[in-house]
């Protein structure tokens, strides 16, 4: 079996139920980890490959894992739940994109706050900023669209 197959088995067998909102904070974690893994990857890139400035180069990195995380968040994090917007799937994605773009400026904000006027490590400040930021997404996203079945009736 291979490596990933393994760790999406166990994955699977040691989580909390999708049901349960620490079933989904957990699963929206490891979105958060693979959504930022693209997200300082493409930040990365444009910084030191392309030697963009620090604030574009984070924009980018988080368009990116914008999109990874929603993809995975509808199928994986909160497939359990009553999605709100189910039958306007498009308003689901701007509201989803909406609640990232707010996302995006806290990020930026604490970006701008800890590398320009505190003058810490770029690379360091991003990781601060994304785990303040994964808290707000998160909350944000669970009550504004995925709501459970057991919160619906």
């Amino acid at each position: 079996m291979p490596l990933l197959e393994k760790f999406y088995k166990i994955i699977h067998e040691k989580l909390p139920e999708r049901e349960m909102i620490l079933g989904q904070f957990i699963r929206y974690f490891f979105t958060g980890g693979v959504a930022f893994i693209v997200d300082f990857s493409l930040f990365s890139l444009f910084l030191y490959g392309f030697e963009w400035h620090y604030l574009l180069a984070n924009l980018m990195g988080l368009l990116g894992g914008l999109v990874v995380n929603y993809l995975i968040s509808i199928s994986w994090v909160f497939s359990a739940c009553k999605r709100t917007l189910n039958q306007k799937k498009g308003l689901e994605f701007l509201l989803f994109c909406l609640i990232g773009f707010i996302g995006v400026g806290l990020n930026q904000l604490l970006m701008y706050l800890m590398v320009g006027h505190l003058v810490m490590n770029a690379m360091i400040a991003k990781i601060m900023a994304a785990a303040i930021v994964l808290l707000w997404n998160f909350g944000a996203r669970k009550i504004l669209l995925f709501k459970t079945k057991k919160e619906i009736g």
